[in-house]
């Protein structure tokens, strides 16, 4: 298995996205179109037209699949899942239980899905992908412009209509969606890929930092901002699902574990028990790949029984409404 990318179309184990003072810097995602309700853009949102790649593994694949479920696109956007490992040639698709094999290209690795596009594609190979059928090639491979475009421009072929993008909101949302990025998202690869001890120190002190703030926020109100849930509040729910059972042991994001935080861990527990997130969620995929992939990181591979944790457990978010009735 590899964290692997393409230089010039050839597939290379050759991966390092450290500088020399061995801080993590993530590589910017390539593909940056966009779909649009109407189409000038040249991506019209249509049903059938699109298909998703993605891993139940990866936070940021895992994202679009929570707005495809909470938009109700399930039926007009199709979905292709990989294999929880990665292979020695990167991500693959397979009949293991909790994969969907590519139904659209008939690929074997998610790389070929790049080639198609690109011949003489070099980066990355990451999830989630969009591809556009009708003109066979990928229009997306950025998380937040996917569930962006999902949520706005696929809005009119929405089963449900909620909106996580409302205009009043649409400031806070951005700013948010900025504020947890860099210290929480990905803050959690900085530590845990960081191969010196100021990098890690540098990145864990500011995961906690900004772990704090929102604890103190939550305690405030229901969601990141305000009392519905948003954009943001999706954005959050990936990492902090796999917090405890991913990050605190394997990325040594160990000063606290979600569960000793009152706030955020009940407000992690009522993102999970919506019924359309929790169908996304799959806990032995995230444990697999972390372990399993990331032999860098665990050269052994040996996966972890634990830690139990229970997300059904009742939450206590509802005071906020009960709040909101005694105030009117």
């Amino acid at each position: 298995m590899a964290l692997g990318r393409m230089i010039e179309g050839k597939w290379t184990t050759d991966w390092n996205e450290r500088d020399e003072s061995g801080t993590f810097n993530r590589t910017p995602t390539a593909f940056r179109h966009r779909v649009t309700a109407d189409g000038p853009s040249g991506f019209k949102a249509e049903a059938g037209r699109y298909h998703l790649y993605v891993s139940l593994a990866c936070p940021w694949a895992h994202r679009t699949l929570i707005m495809r479920s909470l938009k109700g696109l399930t039926d007009a956007i199709g979905v292709s899942i990989v294999d929880a490992v990665l292979s020695d040639q990167g991500w693959m698709f397979s009949d293991a239980p909790g994969a969907i094999p590519d139904s659209v290209n008939h690929t074997q690795y998610l790389q070929e899905i790049y080639l198609k596009a690109d011949s003489k594609y070099t980066g990355r190979i990451t999830v989630p992908v969009l591809w556009d059928k009708q003109k066979e090639t990928i229009v997306n491979n950025e998380s937040r412009e996917i569930i962006r475009m999902l949520d706005v421009e696929f809005a009119e072929l929405s089963t449900k209509k909620i909106n996580l993008y409302p205009q009043h909101l649409q400031q806070k949302i951005d700013e948010a969606m900025d504020r947890i990025y860099n210290p929480i998202n990905n803050g959690v690869y900085r530590s845990g890929f960081a191969t010196s001890q100021d990098a890690y120190e540098t990145a864990v002190t500011e995961l906690f930092e900004n772990l704090d703030h929102w604890e103190t926020v939550l305690g405030q109100q229901r969601y990141l901002c305000g009392d519905q849930i948003t954009e943001a509040d999706i954005c959050m729910f990936t990492t902090l699902y796999r917090f405890d059972s991913v990050y605190y042991g394997h990325f040594k994001c160990n000063l606290h574990r979600i569960v000793d935080y009152p706030n955020l861990w009940n407000y992690l527990k009522d993102l999970y028990q919506h019924p359309d997130i929790k169908v996304t969620c799959n806990l032995d995929h995230i444990k697999r790949h972390y372990y399993m992939s990331q032999t860098q990181v665990n050269p052994n591979q040996i996966v972890p029984k634990g830690p139990i944790i229970d997300f059904e457990e009742q939450h206590d978010r509802d005071r906020f409404e009960a709040q909101s009735r005694s105030a009117a």
